[in-house]
């Protein structure tokens, strides 16, 4: 009689062993080809990201007159079907060192950040327009100083500045003074509070110099000033605003400008 035996074993062996390696090839080549053509639109996309951005900062540079182009991030994906569609859902800029020419008493923007919903063009690509828009500006210290013609500093209480005030006869005094926001896009200095006292010299002073508030110039139209807060190296200004428009000359109209919301 046949025994069935080690033999047996090393035929059924030697039968499945070949197709285990043919079931897991299958699925690699599958997955490399899948992981390639993922790659592709990845990369058009960036290439597309990259060129929108770019000349994107080229046009704020331009309309804003900075020295260097600003830092602008295009979020969301695919950004190629937003640049078919003509909107681009989201868009931040970082910019420098904005000048505010032709104001008696200019007050430069050192940096100012923007977050812009629904960016698209006009139609006959002469300005940028934004659905809504979020900013903050920077205003250092040194700026308002210069502005204002005192020297400014960070306040000893939360909302307020103080001041060095030159009197006649070569001696000063501090002040202590609210900053807050007013319509046009401008920053006003109130409730005063004088070391020592006030006199009738210093208080007509201080009415001379804090009498009219200090517009930010160059921001652009539609954004409109909500809130100021000292910090440790200058004025924090919020802005926010709907149909926000960006234009290449440099032209904002929000200098002349009332804040009407």
């Amino acid at each position: 009689m046949h025994q069935h035996g080690y033999e047996d074993d090393i035929t059924y062996a030697s039968f499945k062993a070949p197709a285990t390696p043919r079931r897991r090839r299958r699925p690699v080549v599958v997955g490399a080809a899948l992981a390639a053509l993922t790659l592709v639109p990845l990369a058009a996309d960036r290439v597309a990201s990259a060129r929108v951005e770019s000349s994107t900062a080229k046009a704020f540079q331009q309309g804003m007159d900075t020295p260097e182009r600003p830092e602008v991030h295009v979020r969301g994906f695919p950004v190629l079907t937003q640049l078919a569609s003509g909107t681009l859902r989201h868009v931040d800029i970082t910019a420098h060192d904005m000048p505010a020419d032709g104001s008696a008493r200019p007050l430069p923007v050192s940096r100012l950040d923007l977050a812009l919903d629904g960016l698209s063009k006009s139609d006959d690509d002469t300005e940028a327009l934004a659905r809504s828009a979020e900013a903050t500006a920077y205003l250092s210290y040194r700026d308002v100083s210069h502005a204002l013609g005192l020297e400014v500093s960070q306040g000893t209480r939360p909302g307020r500045i103080n001041a060095s005030v030159p009197l006649p006869l070569g001696s000063e005094v501090t002040v202590a003074a609210a900053v807050s926001a007013v319509s046009g896009n401008r920053v006003a200095f109130t409730d005063f509070e004088v070391r020592g006292g006030t006199t009738a010299i210093t208080r007509a002073l201080l009415d001379k110099v804090f009498e009219d508030p200090v517009q930010v110039r160059d921001i652009p139209e539609g954004l409109h000033l909500r809130s100021v807060t000292p910090t440790a190296s200058g004025l924090s200004a919020r802005f926010s605003g709907k149909s926000v428009t960006f234009r290449p000359s440099g032209g904002s109209q929000s200098d002349t400008a009332q804040d009407n919301s």
